[in-house]
């Protein structure tokens, strides 16, 4: 018998209703979810996406802000922005690079350096900048190019505003210079504000004021065509310019400190002590800070480099030098201060000093020695063996602990960046760097400023004027105020960074002194005296560079330039309303009072003598 299965009705229109509900619920979710994207795109979206459209055919472009002037204390350009002409590229436009730049060293002057940094800015431009390729173009080239410019699809000569110091290497370390942005500097400048800038400030005022000197970027909404080509600008965000900084710096003064060295290298420091306003920092030699705007040439910044006077060195900030017996009157003030000594007490000098049980001479500079000395004649003609005796009295504990309240072996905190701290020895310091215990013959010498003793010319000049100042510190500082359109901001208002407590009878000692070496008969600087018509309390030093052993005797004419001693001379004016304090550093010069004291009054008859 045959089975015949029945068809179940029922079930089928179920089966039917299920397939029916599912795929209306699958076409409704999915309408949900189109309304859903319509919604969010047209209300909560409609912003953003209407920027990102308006993007596709705006371009912004940066405006870069003037960079703030430099100025000196008349008022005196010191770091301006000249125009110049510049051979820029559009990546974008030049269909082979490489062919272009090829074409373009044969016609002009690109020198390869130029190239490698066209090739560094390529990488962080976008393809549409105008990317510069050489800064500065002689009217020569521009004629050349001008000739062939149709043949240079995306080449184009542009004028550009670049730092030009008409002072060169007169004010190469303390104005400093700029220079093109390298990959390090990149990672940390805020890249909106340095968009369409390609010069940072490298060293001196333009590093240490960077931020108040470059200003504020603006920019500008260009609309462009679906090549990306500008077409119009629709609206234009003004740059806002660099402040213009004044500095407290004299370029008359530093002219005459630069010149003053004559033939030798060295350093110059003055400063206005009741402000702290620094009126002059040479370091000499110096070099062209214009060379580096543009791009130095390899050969050239080698050159520099190698050169056995160190052009780049800043002597001032960075160079560490022997006081010698510019030290004196610091080391008399701590023996009057520490009570080891009184004014009128009087030694034999014999030429040398010895201690006790031991047999080793320290030799005076005068080899036949001073006789029964005190301590003002100590000081007007730097007898060695009278601060062999206070330096041995005192120990090195009291001595370093007196000179550490003048800033000796700290950094000043002077605006600009790369500071040494100089070398002010202790017990606890040799311990720590040549695991050695301290000998009392290395305080001998530390009393006539040489030995570990080590000092930058900043710090001297900031010591003198301490004493200028009756034992007021200042912070030293280059610039002065600056100017942000009609507004005038000092920035150094309050100068003052405490007071080193000494006896006014003391200072006095000491002052009357330094009075006695410019001024009294047998002053080691007495030479500079002469018609004058105010006072100046001076202290020559002679800082020997290597050590003369027991049995030989210093000849300089027997000896190297590079052996020869230093020559050094601090000193405030006018005494009782002291404007000026000087510290000169002349080195391989010879003795302080015959070299370095003759800049300083040269210095300190120009300040004064001013309207």
């Amino acid at each position: 018998m045959a089975h015949f299965r029945l068809k179940d009705a029922v079930h089928e229109n179920r089966l039917f209703r299920q397939r029916i509900l599912t795929s209306a619920a699958v076409v409704l979710a999915l309408t949900l979810a189109l309304v859903a994207r319509l919604v969010y795109l047209q209300i909560f979206g409609h912003e953003h996406y209407a920027m990102l459209a308006r993007d596709n055919r705006v371009k912004i472009a940066p405006l870069p802000p003037t960079r703030g002037l430099i100025y000196d204390r008349h008022g005196r350009i010191l770091a301006e922005n000249v125009p110049v002409y510049s051979l820029e590229i559009v990546p974008e436009q030049v269909e082979d690079m490489e062919a272009t730049l090829a074409r373009l060293q044969r016609l002009l002057t690109v020198t390869p350096e130029e190239v490698t940094r066209f090739r560094q800015q390529l990488r962080r431009h976008r393809r549409f900048d105008s990317i510069p390729l050489k800064l500065h173009l002689s009217d020569d080239e521009v004629a050349r190019f001008a000739a062939r410019r149709p043949f240079f699809h995306g080449v184009d000569i542009h004028a550009r505003l670049v730092r030009h110091y008409p002072y060169g290497e007169l004010t190469s370390h303390v104005v400093g210079y700029v220079g093109s942005i390298d990959e390090r500097e990149l990672k940390r400048l805020d890249p909106t504000e340095y968009r369409g800038t390609t010069h940072i400030g490298k060293v001196g005022i333009e590093r240490a004021y960077e931020g108040l000197l470059h200003g504020h970027t603006g920019y500008a909404e260009i609309e462009t065509n679906a090549r990306g080509r500008d077409l119009r600008v629709l609206r234009e965000v003004t740059p806002r310019p660099g402040a213009d900084l004044h500095l407290g710096l004299d370029i008359d003064l530093q002219r005459l400190a630069y010149e003053g060295l004559g033939e030798h290298n060295g350093a110059v420091v003055a400063i206005e002590p009741a402000s702290g306003q620094v009126l002059a920092l040479v370091s000499k030699p110096g070099f062209d800070p214009n060379a580096f705007v543009y791009g130095i040439h390899r050969q050239e910044y080698q050159a520099l480099q190698r050169s056995p006077d160190r052009p780049l060195f800043d002597r001032t900030l960075r160079g560490r030098y022997p006081p010698g017996s510019t030290i004196k009157p610091f080391v008399g003030l701590a023996g009057l201060e520490y009570g080891v000594i009184d004014a009128r007490r009087e030694i034999f000098c014999p030429g040398y000093y010895q201690l006790p049980g031991v047999s080793h001479r320290y030799r005076d500079w005068k080899k036949w020695g001073h006789g029964q000395i005190d301590l003002k004649d100590a000081i007007a003609q730097s007898c060695d063996v009278y601060f062999y005796d206070l330096a041995h009295n005192l120990g090195i504990d009291r001595l370093h602990d007196f000179l550490d309240r003048f800033g000796f072996g700290r950094r000043t905190g002077i605006d600009l960046v790369g500071e040494k701290a100089g070398l002010l020895p202790s017990r606890d310091w040799k311990r720590k760097v040549f695991h050695q215990p301290w000998y009392p013959g290395e305080t001998l010498i530390a009393g006539i400023g040489q030995g570990f003793l080590q000092v930058t010319p900043l710090q001297l000049a900031r010591a003198v004027a301490t004493l200028a100042n009756r034992g007021r510190l200042v912070r030293p500082h280059v610039a002065a105020y600056q100017v942000s359109g009609e507004r005038s901001v000092p920035l150094f208002p309050d100068p003052d960074e405490g007071r080193v407590a000494l006896a006014p009878r003391h200072l006095r000692t000491i002052v009357d002194a330094m009075i006695a070496v410019v001024h009294g008969p047998r002053g080691t600087a007495r030479r500079i005296a002469k018609d004058l018509d105010f006072l100046i309390a001076g202290k020559t030093g002679t800082a020997q560079v290597f050590t003369v052993k027991q049995d030989e005797e210093y000849r300089a004419s027997k000896l190297a330039r590079e052996l020869h001693d230093h020559a050094l001379f601090i000193a405030f004016a006018p005494v009782d309303h002291p404007k000026i304090a000087v510290a000169v550093i002349a080195e391989h010069a010879g003795h302080g009072g015959s070299v370095a004291a003759p800049i300083a009054r040269r210095i300190i008859l120009h300040h004064l003598r001013q309207p």
